[in-house]
């Protein structure tokens, strides 16, 4: 109903989750790549990352989220107890870019994380991948939303699919799926 503009929801109440069809894809390649370690930049309410610890519960793993906005932090609580997987969840309330530089100056943070989903403010997309690529193990794939859509956002992601096609280390395609999914392969 958010998405349609059936209801008026304020800005900062809005849940920006992402479309049934992107979490049954990123459930899947969850599945498929049998991830333990998954890491979400960007948590809203919870919906995708219901959708990610769905499939990786499965595989005894854990997912890290990161999100800013506290009465989100607070709904995606209640979302995760009522589908019964806040155990493999945790949630680091901060900014994003604060919390990946800390990420990346701890050791065991190198080549951990199996699948990341990037799903926060566009205009940092590039910084984002550039931090979390480090984090990612050889083979991790990393999942960017809203590639074609909104349309406000097209010129930021249009730089980032430049910018992640000329490295060298990764191998990327941008689905169509949802609002458009850049699904990216670190090679080495």
């Amino acid at each position: 109903m958010e998405k349609t503009r059936k209801i008026d929801v304020p800005a900062n109440e809005r849940m920006l989750a992402i479309t049934k069809e992107t979490g049954e894809l990123l459930n899947m390649i969850i599945r498929l790549k049998n991830v333990k370690n998954a890491l979400e930049v960007g948590m809203s309410v919870g919906y995708s990352t219901i959708w990610c610890a769905e499939a990786i519960i499965e595989n005894g793993g854990k997912i890290i989220t990161i999100e800013q906005n506290p009465e989100k932090i607070k709904r995606a609580k209640e979302n995760f107890q009522n589908a019964n997987v806040s155990d493999i969840i945790t949630i680091q309330e901060g900014f994003a870019m604060e919390i990946l530089r800390s990420f990346r100056l701890q050791k065991k943070y190198q080549n951990f994380f199996d699948f990341v989903l990037i799903d926060a403010d566009k205009e940092n997309v590039i910084e984002y991948f550039d931090m979390i690529l480090p984090l990612v193990s050889i083979g991790g794939v990393i999942v960017t939303d809203n590639m074609l859509y909104p349309e406000k956002y097209q010129e930021d992601m249009k730089k980032y699919s430049q910018h992640i096609q000329s490295n060298q280390n990764v191998r990327t395609i941008t689905s169509p799926i949802g609002n458009g999914e850049e699904i990216t392969i670190k090679l080495k």
